[in-house]
């Protein structure tokens, strides 16, 4: 886990955090010009209750990295568009401290002054602001590890269950072959009991004709009988 001093000295670990701009309202509440996007130097210095000056030489010492992370200067042409878009923000009600004679003005974005928090070493709520992004790491990190091991254990899991596959597949197999038996047999079966169908069948047909004989023979035996009465 880093800590604070490493967070301090290594841009690569400030990188990783500066999604991170959630933070600043949690520690203490930030407050934007009107537009809710930008803040000038004073207002960064009022956030973590330093001077302005400390604000300004930490920028002057960082500026490549803080312009990467949102600070722009604004000259000429696009200084002049600020002031104008600020003051019909403010509905004219312009403050005191508000610079409009500067020929340059420096303005920071939530993400520039959480790279501000990450980087100035004189004030309680900068360090707030880092052990709140620190113990949020740990706590992360904690859920990773949490995370790895229940994933561990459901691969031992599906590891358990891969051997009694294998050894389940042999029964599977014997069984399969008893079903294959037990299949052909009853085809046999089935082969047998329509042969015999089939022979009740003419079974049938003998019966009939040897019924219709029968009571041919007793028509004859009949007719027989009344002869030999007659004649006598």
């Amino acid at each position: 886990m880093p800590t604070e001093v490493a967070l301090l000295e290594s841009r690569a670990l400030r990188v990783e955090q500066m999604e991170r701009v959630d933070v600043l309202d949690k520690v203490k509440s930030l407050v934007m010009l009107p537009d809710g996007i930008h803040l000038r130097a004073e207002d960064v210095a009022r956030y973590f209750e330093v001077s302005t000056t400390s604000v300004r030489r930490l920028t002057d010492r960082h500026q490549d990295e803080l312009m990467e992370n949102g600070m722009r200067v604004l000259r000429g042409a696009d200084l002049r568009s600020f002031h104008s878009d600020m003051m019909s923000l403010w509905a004219g009600e312009v403050p005191e401290s508000y610079p409009q004679a500067a020929t340059q003005l420096r303005v920071y974005t939530r993400r520039t002054v959480l790279n501000v928090a990450m980087l100035l070493r004189d004030s309680d709520i900068a360090r707030c602001v880092r052990t709140y992004l620190l113990d949020a790491e740990q706590d992360l990190r904690a859920g990773y590890a949490s995370l790895e091991h229940r994933v561990t254990r459901v691969e031992s899991c599906l590891a358990g269950v891969g051997s009694a596959l294998q050894e389940l597949g042999p029964v599977l197999n014997r069984m399969a072959h008893r079903l294959d038996s037990l299949d052909r047999r009853l085809d046999v079966t089935h082969q047998v009991v329509g042969a015999m169908s089939v022979r009740l069948g003419h079974m049938s047909e003998d019966v009939v004709r040897i019924d219709g004989r029968m009571d041919e023979l007793a028509r004859n035996l009949k007719d027989l009988s009344r002869r030999n009465n007659k004649q006598r």
